[in-house]
């Protein structure tokens, strides 16, 4: 069964990471600007079918999502498992994780796994249930990162947790009433972060796992933040630190 992505990004995004599944593009009839005339002349040099078709055709195909002139057809990838994991975590001496807890939207699927990118995160880590799937919509968010990002879907968090403890990985969840604030919580080594879902936050099981709790410290009247630009936030705050490390 064949998925779809949309956009000119998201498209040029999967040329360069993963031509092999590629399987046929569909480009709105008559459209020539400078960012589609390249990646079509790509598309062509690796022997991947172009299609050029009227507007109601692609926004039939598109149901709904904005596709910028151009939709591929792609092969899906091979889920990522516990033992996809274990392979990427024996080739690091200080790994940094990603573990999402409950976030079903796609966007924020995309957006996380775009920051993770920039991050240097070395795999993004969500449980097989309640948790968004890898979708058109995440694909065009994440601009290529869903394509470079190991994102690991296990049976059960709370165990796949805990086996990371067992290698002296240190898990840090982030609640809005932590006593501890991020930037007063020492975050280099070998470290898991957990975002929960916006809203209700990480689940009881999980909290429970966690080796630490911190919070983002917040001065205006929101009370939280969108979990993508949270992510975003303590992420990098892990890279400083490890940097000025």
């Amino acid at each position: 069964m064949s998925e779809q992505i949309y956009g000119i990004h998201a498209v040029k995004a999967f040329l360069d990471n993963a031509p092999e599944r590629l399987i046929e593009v569909f480009v709105l009839k008559g459209r020539e600007d400078k960012r589609l005339t390249p990646l079509l002349t790509a598309l062509q040099r690796y022997g991947i079918a172009v299609q050029q078709v009227n507007r109601q055709t692609l926004d039939n195909k598109a149901q709904g999502e904005v596709h910028q002139g151009i939709i591929a057809r792609i092969m899906p990838a091979k889920e990522l498992n516990e033992n996809d994991l274990d392979t990427i975590l024996a080739a690091k001496s200080a790994p940094l994780l990603l573990i999402l807890d409950g976030v079903t939207d796609p966007h924020n699927l995309g957006a996380c796994l775009r920051t993770a990118d920039a991050a240097g995160v070395d795999a993004v880590i969500v449980p097989k249930d309640k948790s968004a799937q890898l979708t058109a919509t995440a694909r065009k968010v994440a601009c290529g990162a869903a394509e470079t990002m190991p994102l690991i879907r296990v049976t059960n968090l709370a165990r796949t947790m805990r086996e990371l403890q067992a290698r002296q990985i240190w898990i840090v969840g982030t609640a809005g009433e932590a006593s501890e604030n991020l930037y007063q919580t020492k975050l280099n080594g070998a470290i898991a972060l957990v975002m929960g879902a916006e809203g209700e936050g990480m689940r009881r099981l999980t909290r429970e796992h966690c080796d630490q709790l911190v919070s983002i410290p917040m001065a205006g009247s929101v009370s939280s933040l969108n979990v993508s630009v949270a992510t975003g936030v303590c992420l990098f705050e892990i890279v400083r630190q490890r940097t000025a490390s």
